[in-house]
Order: structure tokens, then C-alpha cells, then sequence
């Protein structure tokens, strides 16, 4: 994907009507639709993959190997297209990514890895879309100045999630289940916040190898404590187990990641953060659609409210002149590489 062509200035040294072009601002090209597409839809599908990843497979383990096997891969590509250099960190920076690293995939994606056992794929993506209220309660705990319109968005948010985690409305889940992915979005939240404060490599990409690295290592010990590489049997696992790790591994984590960055440096912000109430509506309807989840009133219930709460914070968020393409841009990460 390559950026389209710069557009000539209007000319405003003559008054009069601004252009039609200046009203409607600048024109959104077809690779950038093409790579919402990809991160829409596949960042959305990740859910399904990996609770199909889990039928047969120890979660910690899988987890493990796609993060494993994702990294070196990721950094072929960056060797590739931005030379070796763009993989070179300090020790800081090093150690920085492997916090964050651990935060995000071992704590955050490994708890709704483990609850994907029995939580639906749609369910766990909702749950999961509260990232950002998390990110706004942390931000506001340390002290930053919150609009009211963020905090409306962060309330609204909350109540879509007592719907959605209250005993008794939905069906036989447990309640631990339900809480382990709460928890990992909170985890996924705290990684967010640390990354926008701590000494991080200033390539996106070469900060993800490392995350990966030590988040594939961490998660890769917590399946030696759970002894699931004793227990593992690779005769034993499916065939749509090892095509939905493979799924996660090559579309999850490098490709849709790579749409992600590049769509950071070439499409308004505003727009890009739309994956954040796109991608849990996407999980429903592919969870419903290949794997018959049921999708009943609480689950509808307090899922609109989740992602018209994200929605809330996602659009007060917006401060003037983020949107510019090419601007350096953090904000939080979704759970799900």
C-alpha cells in the first residue's frame, strides 16, 4: 500500500466561496478503505479464531506459539521494508516493550484466551471493547482533566457491562468466566497507559516485535506452570484448531497489525478509531453466523450500550488537529493482536 498523491493547494489569494473540495476535506483513498476493511473485519474475527483455537488446544500454549512464531516474522518484514536499523532499541526502550508486552498479551489476551473456553468469541469481544473506559479511568486516576462528555461515555460503557456480566442474564456462564476477560481488558488498559508513558522504540512496529517476544515467552511460562505442554497432544488437536492458530498468527497479528500502523500515517484518526465499536460488531455477528452463539436480549442489551459508550469516549476523545494524517498518534490498543 502506498499513499495517494498529494493534492495542489487551492488557490485562496482571490476571495470568494471556499472550493468544494476544502468543504468536504481531504479525499479518503481506496487503500486506506481497503485496510479499514482488513482491520475491521479481521481484527474483528480474531475472537472466533481463537475460541476455535481452544477446543483443542491448551490456551497459554497456543498463545504462546503465535506470539512466538508472529515475531520473527514481523521483524523479517520491518528488516525488509525499513532496513535492520529499524529494529534497534536501547535497553530502556527494550525493557519498556517487554512490560508493556506482558501487560497487553500475557495479561490481557491471555485471560480472554483461557475464558474463550467457555465464553462465546461475541460476548468475550464485547466485554473487551471497554478497553478504552478503562483507559480514560486511568488517565482521569492520574490526574489528567477528563470532559464531561468522555465521562458520560465512560459511565454508559460501565452500565453496558453490569448488564452484560449480571448472574442469572447470561445463561449457564459463570461469573469467574465473565470477569477473567473484564480483567484482561483492564490489564490490555494498563499497557495502553504504561506505553504512553514509559521510554517506548519509536518505530510501532519494532515495539511490537519485542512486545510479542516477551509476551510469547511470558505466556510460554504460564503453560509450563500449568503443566500444558505435559498434558498436549498434538494428535489430539483438530484441523480447524491449527488453521485458526495459523489465522491468528499471519492475518491477527501481522497483517491486520501491519493495515493498522500504516492507516496511523496516511487516514484521520477519527476514522481509524472507529475499529473500536466496528470490531465487537463484526466478533457478534461472525460468532453467530459460523458458530451459532446464541444471541440473547442481555447479550444485545448490554453490547449496544458497551459500544454506544465507546462510541461516547471515542468521539469526545478527538482533540483539534489529531486528525491530521502523518501526526504521531497514541491512544489505546485493542485487544487482539
Amino acid at each position: 500500500m502506498s499513499p495517494s498523491a498529494p493534492r495542489p493547494p487551492a488557490d485562496t489569494s482571490r476571495p470568494g466561496p471556499a472550493p468544494a473540495d476544502a468543504l468536504r476535506g481531504p479525499r479518503i483513498g481506496g487503500g486506506v478503505w481497503a485496510a479499514l476493511g482488513i482491520v475491521y473485519v479481521v481484527w474483528g474475527s480474531t475472537y472466533l479464531a481463537i475460541r476455535v483455537a481452544v477446543e483443542t488446544m491448551p490456551p497459554f500454549l497456543s498463545a504462546a506459539a503465535r506470539f512466538l512464531a508472529a515475531a520473527p516474522l514481523l521483524a523479517l518484514l520491518v528488516a525488509w521494508r525499513q532496513g535492520p536499523g529499524a529494529l534497534r532499541v536501547t535497553g530502556r526502550q527494550l525493557g519498556s516493550a517487554a512490560l508493556v508486552g506482558l501487560l497487553l498479551l500475557v495479561g490481557g489476551n491471555g485471560m480472554v484466551v483461557l475464558a474463550e473456553r467457555s465464553v462465546p468469541s461475541g460476548l468475550a469481544a464485547l466485554l473487551v471493547a471497554s478497553v478504552p473506559l478503562w483507559v480514560v479511568l486511568l488517565n482521569l486516576a492520574a490526574g489528567r482533566r477528563t470532559p464531561g462528555a468522555t465521562l458520560a461515555g465512560v459511565g454508559l460503557g460501565l452500565v453496558g457491562l453490569l448488564v452484560l456480566t449480571s448472574p442469572g442474564l447470561s445463561g449457564e456462564l459463570r461469573l469467574g468466566a465473565l470477569l477473567s476477560v473484564v480483567l484482561g481488558a483492564l490489564l490490555w488498559a494498563f499497557g495502553s497507559f504504561l506505553a504512553g508513558k514509559l521510554e517506548m522504540p519509536a518505530n510501532p512496529l519494532a515495539a511490537s516485535v519485542y512486545e510479542m517476544l516477551a509476551g510469547g515467552l511470558g505466556a510460554l511460562l504460564l503453560a509450563v506452570a500449568r503443566q500444558e505442554p505435559q498434558h498436549f497432544e498434538p494428535a489430539a488437536v483438530s484441523t480447524r484448531s491449527w488453521l485458526a492458530l495459523g489465522y491468528l498468527c499471519v492475518f491477527g497479528s501481522l497483517i491486520a497489525f501491519t493495515a493498522y500502523a500504516w492507516l496511523l500515517q496516511r487516514a484521520p484518526l477519527s476514522l481509524v478509531a472507529t475499529y473500536a465499536y466496528v470490531n465487537p460488531v463484526v466478533a457478534v455477528l461472525l460468532g453467530w453466523l459460523i458458530l451459532a452463539e446464541p444471541l440473547t436480549w442481555p447479550v444485545l442489551l448490554g453490547g449496544a450500550v458497551v459500544v454506544s459508550g465507546v462510541f461516547l469516549v471515542v468521539r469526545a476523545e478527538r482533540q483539534p488537529g489529531a486528525d491530521r494524517p502523518g501526526r504521531r498518534r497514541v491512544g489505546p490498543r485493542v485487544l487482539k493482536s
